[in-house]
């Protein structure tokens, strides 16, 4: 019998009209959604799509969890459970259709899940979806590279020891739990910065510089470091 294929499917940054046509037509056209959180109705990619393509509601909804912790066996042991539920739909020749926040292929949850179930002998594929980061940018009208400038994509969190003086802009993404850190590598690198937070979504908010950006910002926070012009 022939497998089923497990598609990790970007929905976008938040606005549910920046979801692409043929993410909302894989939702149409197959039965098993599976979404990044315990309850698949409560989720953020699940709230997002539903408004672009209704049918979503009436799929069978598929959760897998995906724990907010820095434990490498507690991450390992979710992302097998979570490779397991989709097989178990894969194996009866199903396609099972993971939503995914952005674009699969940026620091995705998706990934975790992917290698494992290529590793199992199944097959995968990746839909593109707008970014977040090249959402924000348009959002605060400003271009991220122009010329020959390159960009610097990083997990803000991780890398706080970083100085920001590399030629180009600098895209700081995760940055919320640490924002009173990186606010400070924000004010030595000179750099001019905005911020949007919860870019597309409701309770989105934009901030224009250092200063404005406040310490609790949420996990949804993604900041535009650029040079100043000369």
């Amino acid at each position: 019998m022939q497998t089923g294929i497990l598609y990790g499917v970007g929905v976008g940054p938040g606005d549910p009209e920046l979801m692409t046509l043929k993410a909302c037509r894989l939702i149409r056209e197959n039965e098993v959604i599976a979404l990044p959180g315990k309850v698949p109705v409560d989720t953020v990619a699940y709230k997002i799509a539903v408004q672009a393509e209704p049918s979503l509601a009436e799929k069978t909804l598929i959760p897998i969890y995906f724990p907010m912790t820095m434990d490498l066996a507690e991450q390992q042991r979710c992302h097998e459970a979570g490779a397991a539920t989709a097989e178990e739909y894969l194996k009866q020749g199903k396609n099972v259709i993971f939503l995914t926040l952005g674009d699969p292929t940026i620091y995705s949850t998706f990934s975790y899940i992917q290698h494992i179930v290529e590793d199992h002998g199944y097959t995968t594929a990746l839909v593109s979806g707008i970014t977040s980061f090249c959402a924000a940018a348009a959002r605060v009208n400003r271009s991220l590279t122009e010329w020959n400038e390159p960009l610097h994509v990083i997990p803000a969190r991780q890398n706080l020891d970083h100085s920001l003086n590399a030629p180009g802009t600098y895209v700081l993404m995760k940055s919320g739990s640490k924002m009173n850190q990186v606010k400070k590598l924000l004010a030595e690198s000179g750099r001019e910065v905005a911020m949007v937070e919860n870019c597309g979504m409701p309770e989105e908010h934009v901030y224009y510089s250092t200063e404005e950006i406040p310490d609790d910002a949420g996990y949804y926070s993604l900041i535009i470091a650029k040079e100043k012009r000369s």
